[in-house]
């Protein structure tokens, strides 16, 4: 087990970083890179994991602002389709979660359960609505318990589209990250994702390795495709559990463990750029949540030539590790308190990430800020 000391001056760190992010950043979002100006090395990207979602019900056009007014150089959009075929951001199809569709009667009779990768689910789903209807609805927090702030929020954005995602990244001059949800399951109901994203991507001006934009999915077979059909970039994401479900459903045995051992980066290096890893596959955690000894993964993908951007980093200490999780475990609020996030930041940055997601794009800036300007 590794050993971690605490920092007192956590807490205080925690609040300067945070006025760091305010000060230090102001206009970053409008240049073409990051550099760091000691060497010349590229700094590791920040990714507005669903916009600013640690602030702002995640992927509304507000979360999406605000993240990059908090200095990330990306911001990801999970997208799934309607019934016409618009590609919307959405964490999952089933949208009774993120949005207040179950307080319109007018909608009652769309409830339906439906097998999403193999599990049974009910609930509202986007494939069942036009855009027109969806833009009816209005996005909540997902998770409230956790983030009971952003519950203010609640009703006040609506569901946005692909496009409106990308016209407010390229007003920025920020890039972006697409997800494909559940591909197999929209080839399973005649609306394929790959298609309208290339056509919306090309439409735009996205063409090219050179461009600012990642394309990602935890499947293998639409990134082969994809791979086959433009030269954007593009990130196998894997997991610390689990299989691609275009393998489950093919009868292949293969699971994200075998894709993250040196002979499956290989493979993945024949058809993508990079890999989207959970952290627990870089720095795992026993059954206590205490940290691990690192993994050999950032160094195993990058003799493989690809890049490393882990997930999902987050402040509040339910999604730390142990080692940097602050305050008294009995406070009924503890597990939403903010613990020693940027200690977690500089942990992977030492690892030699080359970026990561965060639902706290102003956290994730200033540490990186405040780590290779201390270097």
């Amino acid at each position: 087990m590794r050993t971690i000391t605490s920092r007192p001056t956590a807490l205080l760190m925690t609040a300067a970083l945070l006025l760091l992010a305010l000060t230090q950043v102001a206009g970053a979002a409008a240049q073409t890179e990051r550099v760091d100006k000691g060497g010349g090395r590229r700094l590791p990207l920040i990714i507005g994991h669903r916009g600013a979602s640690g602030y702002r019900p995640e992927h509304t056009l507000a979360s999406y602002r605000l993240a990059i007014a908090m200095g990330a150089d990306y911001i990801e959009p999970d997208l799934v389709s309607t019934k016409d075929h618009v590609l919307v951001a959405r964490h999952e199809p089933e949208i009774s979660t993120t949005t207040d569709v179950a307080d319109h009667p007018e909608f009652a009779d769309r409830r339906a359960t439906k097998t999403l990768d193999g599990v049974e689910l009910t609930g509202w789903w986007t494939e069942d609505f036009t855009l027109a209807e969806l833009r009816t609805l209005r996005a909540k927090e997902r998770i409230p318990d956790l983030r009971l702030d952003n519950t203010a929020f609640d009703g006040l954005y609506q569901v946005p589209t692909f496009q409106e995602v990308i016209d407010l990244a390229k007003r920025a001059r920020v890039g972006i990250y697409p997800e494909t949800k559940h591909p197999t399951y929209f080839d399973s109901i005649g609306l394929s994702l790959e298609e309208p994203l290339l056509a919306i991507l090309r439409a735009n001006g996205y063409s090219g390795p050179g461009d600012k934009v990642f394309v990602q999915s935890f499947e293998t077979g639409n990134l082969k495709e994809l791979h086959r059909r433009t030269r954007l970039p593009l990130v196998q994401l894997l997991s610390d559990v689990g299989a691609p479900y275009d393998l489950v459903a093919a009868g292949d045995p293969r699971t994200y463990a075998d894709l993250s051992t040196p002979e499956g980066l290989a493979e993945i290096a024949t058809y993508a750029d990079g890999i989207g890893p959970s952290k627990n596959q870089i720095v795992p955690r026993d059954a206590s949540g205490s940290l691990l000894d690192p993994t050999t993964l950032v160094d195993d993908a990058h003799k493989a030539g690809l890049l490393v951007h882990p997930y999902t980093f987050r402040n509040e200490n339910s999604f730390l590790p142990a080692d940097f999780r602050l305050g008294n475990p009995a406070s009924p609020v503890y597990l939403r308190a903010t613990g020693d996030a940027p200690a977690e930041y500089r942990l992977f940055f030492r690892l030699g990430v080359d970026g990561l997601f965060s639902d706290n794009s102003d956290m994730a800036v200033a540490s990186r800020h405040q780590f290779f300007t201390n270097r």
